[in-house]
Protein backbone atom coordinates (compact mmCIF):
# COMPACT_ATOMS: atom_id res chain seq x y z
CA UNK A 1 0.00 0.00 0.00
CA UNK A 2 1.39 3.29 -0.89
CA UNK A 3 1.48 6.38 1.26
CA UNK A 4 -1.17 8.46 -0.95
CA UNK A 5 -3.01 4.64 -0.77
CA UNK A 6 -2.71 4.32 3.21
CA UNK A 7 -4.05 8.06 3.91
CA UNK A 8 -6.77 7.52 1.18
CA UNK A 9 -7.61 4.92 3.41
CA UNK A 10 -7.40 6.69 6.88
CA UNK A 11 -9.60 9.85 5.53
CA UNK A 12 -12.15 6.92 4.70
CA UNK A 13 -12.40 5.56 7.98
CA UNK A 14 -12.12 8.75 9.73
CA UNK A 15 -15.09 10.31 7.44
CA UNK A 16 -17.28 6.76 7.71
CA UNK A 17 -16.79 7.22 11.45
CA UNK A 18 -17.71 11.08 11.49
CA UNK A 19 -21.00 10.19 9.23
CA UNK A 20 -21.75 7.03 11.72
CA UNK A 21 -21.79 9.08 14.79
CA UNK A 22 -23.93 11.63 13.56
CA UNK A 23 -26.68 8.42 13.74
CA UNK A 24 -25.66 7.33 17.00
CA UNK A 25 -25.90 10.65 19.03
CA UNK A 26 -29.36 10.75 18.71
CA UNK A 27 -30.20 6.95 19.41
CA UNK A 28 -32.57 6.87 22.43
CA UNK A 29 -31.57 4.74 25.87
CA UNK A 30 -33.87 1.98 24.62
CA UNK A 31 -32.57 2.10 21.20
CA UNK A 32 -29.05 1.82 22.76
CA UNK A 33 -29.87 -0.78 24.74
CA UNK A 34 -31.84 -2.81 22.15
CA UNK A 35 -28.48 -2.42 20.47
CA UNK A 36 -26.32 -3.50 22.97
CA UNK A 37 -28.59 -7.23 23.40
CA UNK A 38 -27.89 -7.51 19.49
CA UNK A 39 -24.25 -7.39 19.95
CA UNK A 40 -24.48 -10.43 23.13
CA UNK A 41 -26.65 -12.32 20.70
CA UNK A 42 -24.26 -11.79 17.91
CA UNK A 43 -21.28 -12.94 19.60
CA UNK A 44 -23.09 -16.01 21.15
CA UNK A 45 -24.29 -16.51 17.67
CA UNK A 46 -20.79 -16.47 16.12
CA UNK A 47 -19.02 -18.14 19.28
CA UNK A 48 -17.36 -20.79 17.30
CA UNK A 49 -16.10 -18.75 14.46
CA UNK A 50 -14.57 -16.73 17.39
CA UNK A 51 -12.75 -19.01 19.04
CA UNK A 52 -11.39 -20.53 16.04
CA UNK A 53 -9.60 -17.36 15.05
CA UNK A 54 -8.41 -17.25 18.67
CA UNK A 55 -6.77 -20.53 18.77
CA UNK A 56 -5.00 -19.56 15.54
CA UNK A 57 -3.72 -16.76 16.91
CA UNK A 58 -2.63 -18.31 19.78
CA UNK A 59 -0.99 -21.45 17.90
CA UNK A 60 0.99 -18.14 15.96
CA UNK A 61 2.04 -16.40 19.15
CA UNK A 62 3.63 -19.74 20.45
CA UNK A 63 5.63 -20.66 17.73
CA UNK A 64 6.62 -16.81 16.90
CA UNK A 65 8.13 -17.74 20.98
CA UNK A 66 5.93 -15.02 22.68
CA UNK A 67 6.25 -15.66 26.60
CA UNK A 68 3.83 -16.83 28.60
CA UNK A 69 2.08 -13.80 30.01
CA UNK A 70 2.18 -12.51 26.54
CA UNK A 71 0.23 -15.40 25.24
CA UNK A 72 -2.42 -15.53 28.19
CA UNK A 73 -3.40 -11.58 27.50
CA UNK A 74 -4.58 -12.55 23.97
CA UNK A 75 -6.18 -16.04 24.51
CA UNK A 76 -10.08 -15.92 24.45
CA UNK A 77 -11.46 -19.53 25.62
CA UNK A 78 -14.69 -20.11 26.02
CA UNK A 79 -15.13 -19.29 29.49
CA UNK A 80 -13.54 -15.87 28.72
CA UNK A 81 -15.80 -15.30 25.86
CA UNK A 82 -18.63 -15.91 27.91
CA UNK A 83 -17.32 -13.29 30.42
CA UNK A 84 -16.76 -11.02 27.97
CA UNK A 85 -20.54 -11.23 26.62
CA UNK A 86 -21.75 -11.43 30.49
CA UNK A 87 -20.10 -8.01 30.81
CA UNK A 88 -22.23 -6.20 28.00
CA UNK A 89 -25.39 -7.11 30.31
CA UNK A 90 -23.68 -4.87 33.04
CA UNK A 91 -23.19 -2.15 30.92
CA UNK A 92 -26.67 -2.28 29.61
CA UNK A 93 -28.03 -1.95 32.96
CA UNK A 94 -25.72 0.96 33.44
CA UNK A 95 -27.56 4.29 33.41
CA UNK A 96 -26.68 6.29 30.29
CA UNK A 97 -25.29 9.62 30.74
CA UNK A 98 -26.15 11.25 27.89
CA UNK A 99 -28.34 13.73 27.63
CA UNK A 100 -28.25 14.22 31.25
CA UNK A 101 -27.14 17.65 32.74
CA UNK A 102 -24.72 18.54 35.02
CA UNK A 103 -25.80 21.43 36.48
CA UNK A 104 -28.20 24.45 35.43
CA UNK A 105 -28.32 27.83 36.92
CA UNK A 106 -30.31 31.34 35.61
CA UNK A 107 -28.08 34.19 35.50
CA UNK A 108 -28.91 37.86 36.40
CA UNK A 109 -30.32 38.83 33.10
CA UNK A 110 -32.89 35.86 33.26
CA UNK A 111 -31.31 33.60 30.59
CA UNK A 112 -30.83 30.09 31.98
CA UNK A 113 -27.79 28.34 31.44
CA UNK A 114 -27.02 24.45 31.67
CA UNK A 115 -24.17 21.90 30.95
CA UNK A 116 -25.95 18.52 29.07
CA UNK A 117 -23.69 15.42 28.63
CA UNK A 118 -23.04 14.62 24.96
CA UNK A 119 -21.06 11.86 23.07
CA UNK A 120 -17.67 12.83 21.97
CA UNK A 121 -18.04 11.79 18.69
CA UNK A 122 -15.51 9.23 16.94
CA UNK A 123 -12.95 7.39 19.34
CA UNK A 124 -9.74 6.11 18.32
CA UNK A 125 -8.44 3.13 20.31
CA UNK A 126 -5.15 1.24 19.93
CA UNK A 127 -4.58 -1.42 22.29
CA UNK A 128 -2.29 -4.43 21.60
CA UNK A 129 -2.61 -8.30 22.09
CA UNK A 130 -6.28 -8.32 24.42
CA UNK A 131 -8.70 -9.49 22.23
CA UNK A 132 -11.88 -8.56 24.90
CA UNK A 133 -10.90 -4.97 24.35
CA UNK A 134 -12.47 -5.01 21.02
CA UNK A 135 -15.95 -5.80 22.83
CA UNK A 136 -15.36 -4.13 25.22
CA UNK A 137 -14.56 -0.77 23.58
CA UNK A 138 -17.09 -1.37 20.86
CA UNK A 139 -19.98 -2.07 23.54
CA UNK A 140 -18.95 1.71 25.62
CA UNK A 141 -18.60 3.62 22.05
CA UNK A 142 -22.06 2.65 21.62
CA UNK A 143 -23.70 2.85 24.93
CA UNK A 144 -22.71 6.42 24.56
CA UNK A 145 -23.25 7.19 21.22
CA UNK A 146 -20.00 7.50 19.74
CA UNK A 147 -18.46 5.95 16.90
CA UNK A 148 -15.04 3.68 17.28
CA UNK A 149 -12.05 3.32 15.22
CA UNK A 150 -10.46 -0.31 16.39
CA UNK A 151 -6.50 -0.73 16.29
CA UNK A 152 -5.90 -4.00 17.66
CA UNK A 153 -1.91 -5.86 17.76
CA UNK A 154 -0.91 -7.99 14.85
CA UNK A 155 -0.76 -11.08 17.37
CA UNK A 156 -4.83 -10.88 17.52
CA UNK A 157 -5.55 -9.78 14.04
CA UNK A 158 -7.66 -12.70 13.44
CA UNK A 159 -10.08 -12.60 16.95
CA UNK A 160 -10.20 -9.19 16.34
CA UNK A 161 -11.50 -9.51 12.75
CA UNK A 162 -14.26 -12.11 14.14
CA UNK A 163 -15.16 -10.34 16.81
CA UNK A 164 -15.35 -6.95 15.05
CA UNK A 165 -17.79 -8.87 12.56
CA UNK A 166 -19.91 -9.91 14.53
CA UNK A 167 -20.54 -6.68 16.23
CA UNK A 168 -20.73 -5.17 12.87
CA UNK A 169 -23.60 -7.45 12.06
CA UNK A 170 -25.48 -6.81 14.83
CA UNK A 171 -25.10 -2.96 13.95
CA UNK A 172 -26.69 -3.07 10.65
CA UNK A 173 -29.16 -5.35 11.98
CA UNK A 174 -30.49 -2.63 14.05
CA UNK A 175 -30.57 -0.17 11.32
CA UNK A 176 -27.45 2.09 11.69
CA UNK A 177 -24.14 2.18 9.90
CA UNK A 178 -21.40 -0.74 10.16
CA UNK A 179 -18.96 1.87 9.75
CA UNK A 180 -20.22 2.98 13.75
CA UNK A 181 -17.52 0.23 14.28
CA UNK A 182 -14.62 0.25 12.24
CA UNK A 183 -11.41 -1.84 12.90
CA UNK A 184 -7.55 -1.89 11.15
CA UNK A 185 -6.45 -5.02 10.45
CA UNK A 186 -3.59 -4.33 8.39
CA UNK A 187 -0.21 -4.48 10.45
CA UNK A 188 1.09 -1.83 8.91
CA UNK A 189 2.37 0.56 12.00
CA UNK A 190 2.14 3.89 9.68
CA UNK A 191 -1.10 3.33 9.93
CA UNK A 192 -1.18 3.98 13.22
CA UNK A 193 0.79 7.26 12.80
CA UNK A 194 -1.54 8.26 10.37
CA UNK A 195 -4.54 7.59 12.59
CA UNK A 196 -2.87 9.88 15.20
CA UNK A 197 -3.19 12.00 12.94
CA UNK A 198 -6.81 11.97 11.68
CA UNK A 199 -7.56 15.50 13.72
CA UNK A 200 -9.92 16.06 11.19
CA UNK A 201 -12.32 13.15 12.34
CA UNK A 202 -10.98 11.53 15.37
CA UNK A 203 -12.52 13.28 18.77
CA UNK A 204 -9.90 11.35 21.13
CA UNK A 205 -7.48 8.53 21.05
CA UNK A 206 -6.93 5.91 23.95
CA UNK A 207 -4.10 3.70 23.88
CA UNK A 208 -4.27 0.60 25.94
CA UNK A 209 -0.88 -1.42 25.90
CA UNK A 210 3.03 -0.74 26.84
CA UNK A 211 5.32 2.24 27.65
CA UNK A 212 6.25 2.20 23.98
CA UNK A 213 3.03 3.31 22.56
CA UNK A 214 2.07 5.17 25.59
CA UNK A 215 5.29 7.12 24.36
CA UNK A 216 4.00 7.27 20.75
CA UNK A 217 0.75 8.35 20.98
CA UNK A 218 1.62 11.27 23.48
CA UNK A 219 4.89 12.46 20.78
CA UNK A 220 3.18 12.26 17.45
CA UNK A 221 -0.64 12.84 17.94
CA UNK A 222 -2.07 15.78 16.58
CA UNK A 223 -5.79 14.74 18.54
CA UNK A 224 -6.52 14.59 22.51
CA UNK A 225 -4.42 11.47 23.87
CA UNK A 226 -5.87 9.76 27.00
CA UNK A 227 -2.46 8.23 28.58
CA UNK A 228 -3.04 5.12 31.24
CA UNK A 229 -2.47 1.44 31.14
CA UNK A 230 1.07 1.16 32.46
CA UNK A 231 0.88 0.02 35.95
CA UNK A 232 4.03 -0.22 38.85
CA UNK A 233 1.57 -0.68 41.73
CA UNK A 234 3.20 -0.92 45.14
CA UNK A 235 1.80 -2.09 48.68
CA UNK A 236 2.96 -1.07 51.65
CA UNK A 237 2.75 -3.11 55.31
CA UNK A 238 2.91 -0.63 58.24
CA UNK A 239 4.12 -1.68 61.50
CA UNK A 240 0.58 -1.20 63.05
CA UNK A 241 -1.16 -3.82 60.24
CA UNK A 242 -2.25 -7.54 61.14
CA UNK A 243 -0.13 -9.35 60.00
CA UNK A 244 -2.04 -12.53 60.93
CA UNK A 245 -4.29 -11.05 57.99
CA UNK A 246 -1.98 -9.38 55.66
CA UNK A 247 -0.99 -12.47 53.64
CA UNK A 248 -4.04 -13.25 51.80
CA UNK A 249 -4.25 -9.67 50.22
CA UNK A 250 -0.47 -9.52 49.52
CA UNK A 251 -1.32 -12.69 46.96
CA UNK A 252 -3.98 -12.10 45.83
CA UNK A 253 -2.64 -8.38 44.30
CA UNK A 254 0.45 -10.36 42.99
CA UNK A 255 -0.73 -13.85 42.09
CA UNK A 256 -4.57 -13.78 41.27
CA UNK A 257 -3.70 -12.42 37.20
CA UNK A 258 0.22 -11.42 37.13
CA UNK A 259 -0.18 -9.70 33.93
CA UNK A 260 -2.56 -7.14 34.36
CA UNK A 261 -1.52 -4.03 35.15
CA UNK A 262 -3.21 -3.64 38.43
CA UNK A 263 -1.13 -6.49 39.78
CA UNK A 264 1.38 -5.75 42.55
CA UNK A 265 4.97 -4.88 41.04
CA UNK A 266 6.88 -3.93 44.71
CA UNK A 267 5.96 -4.53 48.07
CA UNK A 268 7.27 -2.11 50.90
CA UNK A 269 7.64 -3.70 54.30
CA UNK A 270 8.09 -1.38 57.46
CA UNK A 271 11.30 -2.02 59.10
CA UNK A 272 9.95 -3.04 62.13
CA UNK A 273 8.26 -5.83 60.95
CA UNK A 274 9.70 -6.72 58.58
CA UNK A 275 11.51 -9.67 60.01
CA UNK A 276 8.09 -11.15 60.70
CA UNK A 277 6.48 -10.10 57.40
CA UNK A 278 8.93 -10.93 54.71
CA UNK A 279 10.13 -14.87 55.24
CA UNK A 280 6.24 -15.97 55.71
CA UNK A 281 5.21 -13.82 52.92
CA UNK A 282 7.88 -14.63 50.65
CA UNK A 283 7.49 -18.34 51.36
CA UNK A 284 3.96 -18.45 50.68
CA UNK A 285 4.29 -16.32 47.49
CA UNK A 286 7.49 -18.32 46.31
CA UNK A 287 4.91 -21.54 46.43
CA UNK A 288 3.20 -20.01 44.08
CA UNK A 289 5.64 -19.60 41.85
CA UNK A 290 6.89 -16.02 42.20
CA UNK A 291 10.88 -14.62 41.99
CA UNK A 292 12.01 -11.71 43.72
CA UNK A 293 14.17 -8.50 43.52
CA UNK A 294 14.74 -7.62 46.86
CA UNK A 295 17.10 -5.24 48.45
CA UNK A 296 19.81 -5.78 50.83
CA UNK A 297 17.51 -6.03 54.36
CA UNK A 298 15.13 -8.32 51.87
CA UNK A 299 18.12 -10.48 50.72
CA UNK A 300 19.07 -10.93 54.53
CA UNK A 301 15.92 -11.94 55.84
CA UNK A 302 15.42 -14.47 52.87
CA UNK A 303 18.57 -15.87 53.45
CA UNK A 304 18.00 -19.72 53.68
CA UNK A 305 13.82 -19.52 52.41
CA UNK A 306 13.77 -21.61 49.20
CA UNK A 307 13.23 -18.81 47.07
CA UNK A 308 14.55 -17.20 44.03
CA UNK A 309 16.10 -13.76 44.80
CA UNK A 310 17.94 -11.28 42.59
CA UNK A 311 19.53 -8.00 43.24
CA UNK A 312 17.01 -4.96 43.22
CA UNK A 313 18.33 -1.80 42.37
CA UNK A 314 16.72 1.59 40.53
CA UNK A 315 15.77 0.04 37.17
CA UNK A 316 14.20 -3.24 38.74
CA UNK A 317 11.55 -1.16 41.13
CA UNK A 318 11.02 0.65 37.69
CA UNK A 319 9.63 -1.93 36.26
CA UNK A 320 5.76 -3.40 35.40
CA UNK A 321 6.43 -7.02 35.84
CA UNK A 322 3.59 -8.44 34.19
CA UNK A 323 4.21 -11.77 35.35
CA UNK A 324 4.90 -13.66 38.42
CA UNK A 325 8.07 -11.64 39.81
CA UNK A 326 7.82 -9.23 42.51
CA UNK A 327 10.13 -6.09 44.10
CA UNK A 328 10.30 -6.30 47.65
CA UNK A 329 12.00 -3.35 49.43
CA UNK A 330 12.38 -2.77 53.80
CA UNK A 331 11.73 0.72 54.56
CA UNK A 332 12.10 2.75 57.70
CA UNK A 333 8.80 4.28 58.00
CA UNK A 334 5.38 5.80 56.19
CA UNK A 335 7.62 8.63 54.78
CA UNK A 336 10.22 6.63 53.27
CA UNK A 337 7.34 4.86 51.59
CA UNK A 338 5.70 7.14 50.11
CA UNK A 339 8.78 8.30 49.03
CA UNK A 340 9.99 5.53 47.08
CA UNK A 341 5.86 5.57 45.11
CA UNK A 342 6.35 9.04 44.02
CA UNK A 343 9.77 7.78 42.56
CA UNK A 344 8.95 4.87 40.95
CA UNK A 345 5.32 4.97 40.19
CA UNK A 346 3.29 5.19 37.03
CA UNK A 347 0.32 7.36 38.95
CA UNK A 348 -1.80 3.39 38.64
CA UNK A 349 -2.81 1.86 42.19
CA UNK A 350 -0.82 1.89 45.33
CA UNK A 351 -2.32 0.64 48.80
CA UNK A 352 -1.18 0.00 52.58
CA UNK A 353 -2.34 -2.50 54.85
CA UNK A 354 -2.36 -0.90 58.55
CA UNK A 355 -4.82 -0.70 61.25
CA UNK A 356 -4.02 2.79 62.06
CA UNK A 357 -6.72 5.21 60.77
CA UNK A 358 -4.28 8.53 61.10
CA UNK A 359 -1.46 6.07 59.00
CA UNK A 360 -4.13 5.45 56.15
CA UNK A 361 -5.19 9.14 56.12
CA UNK A 362 -0.99 10.29 55.66
CA UNK A 363 -0.88 7.65 52.87
CA UNK A 364 -4.16 8.17 51.13
CA UNK A 365 -3.22 12.48 50.71
CA UNK A 366 0.53 12.08 50.34
CA UNK A 367 0.52 9.45 47.50
CA UNK A 368 -0.76 10.64 44.02
CA UNK A 369 -1.86 7.65 41.95
CA UNK A 370 -5.43 7.38 40.41
CA UNK A 371 -6.07 4.86 42.79
CA UNK A 372 -5.26 4.56 46.58
CA UNK A 373 -6.08 1.57 48.48
CA UNK A 374 -6.24 1.20 52.70
CA UNK A 375 -6.87 -3.03 53.44
CA UNK A 376 -7.51 -4.21 50.22
CA UNK A 377 -5.97 -5.64 47.00
CA UNK A 378 -4.97 -3.23 44.08
CA UNK A 379 -6.42 -5.93 41.80
CA UNK A 380 -9.69 -3.86 42.28
CA UNK A 381 -8.81 -0.73 39.46
CA UNK A 382 -10.82 -2.41 37.12
CA UNK A 383 -14.10 -0.69 35.55
CA UNK A 384 -16.16 -3.71 36.56
CA UNK A 385 -15.09 -3.63 39.95
CA UNK A 386 -15.87 -0.59 40.56
CA UNK A 387 -19.43 -0.40 38.77
CA UNK A 388 -18.61 1.19 35.96
CA UNK A 389 -19.41 -1.64 33.71
CA UNK A 390 -16.70 -2.46 31.13
CA UNK A 391 -13.63 0.01 31.22
CA UNK A 392 -12.27 1.85 28.17
CA UNK A 393 -8.81 1.99 29.46
CA UNK A 394 -6.76 2.76 33.21
CA UNK A 395 -5.86 6.28 32.68
CA UNK A 396 -3.17 7.80 34.67
CA UNK A 397 -3.66 11.24 33.43
CA UNK A 398 -5.37 13.92 35.38
CA UNK A 399 -7.24 15.87 33.13
CA UNK A 400 -10.56 14.55 31.84
CA UNK A 401 -10.74 11.01 32.89
CA UNK A 402 -8.46 9.61 35.94
CA UNK A 403 -8.57 5.68 37.41
CA UNK A 404 -10.80 3.37 35.65
CA UNK A 405 -12.26 5.05 32.35
CA UNK A 406 -16.38 3.87 32.29
CA UNK A 407 -19.13 5.79 30.27
CA UNK A 408 -19.14 9.10 31.32
CA UNK A 409 -15.17 10.00 30.20
CA UNK A 410 -16.53 8.53 26.79
CA UNK A 411 -18.37 12.09 27.15
CA UNK A 412 -18.21 15.67 26.86
CA UNK A 413 -20.88 18.38 27.50
CA UNK A 414 -21.99 21.31 25.89
CA UNK A 415 -23.35 24.98 26.88
CA UNK A 416 -27.17 24.86 26.48
CA UNK A 417 -28.87 28.94 26.68
CA UNK A 418 -32.29 30.14 27.14
CA UNK A 419 -33.00 33.58 26.60
CA UNK A 420 -36.05 35.23 25.84
CA UNK A 421 -34.84 37.55 22.93
CA UNK A 422 -32.19 38.26 25.09
CA UNK A 423 -29.58 40.77 24.08
CA UNK A 424 -25.88 41.89 25.87
CA UNK A 425 -25.89 44.59 27.15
Amino acid sequence: MSAQDKQTYLDNLGKQGREASYSLANLTAKDKQQLLTAIAASLQAHKKEILAANEMDVAAAREAGLNDAMVDRLLLDEARLQGVIADIDNVIALADPVGSEIDSRVLDNGMRLARRRVPLGVIGVIYEARPNVTVDIAVLALKTGNAVILRGGKETVNSNRALASAIRRAVVEQGLPQDAVQLIDNPDRELVSGLLKLDQYVDMIVPRGGQKLQRLCAEQATIPVILGGIGICHMFIDEQADLSRINPVIINAKVQRPTVCNALDTLLVHEKVAAEVIPAALTELAAQGVRFYGCDKTRELAAGLNVEMHTADNESFSTEWLSLTLGVRVVADLDQAVTHIRRHSSGHSEAILTDNIHTAARFMEQVDSSAVYVNASTRFTDGGQFGLGAEVAVSTQKLHARGPMGLEALTTFKWLAWGDYTARS
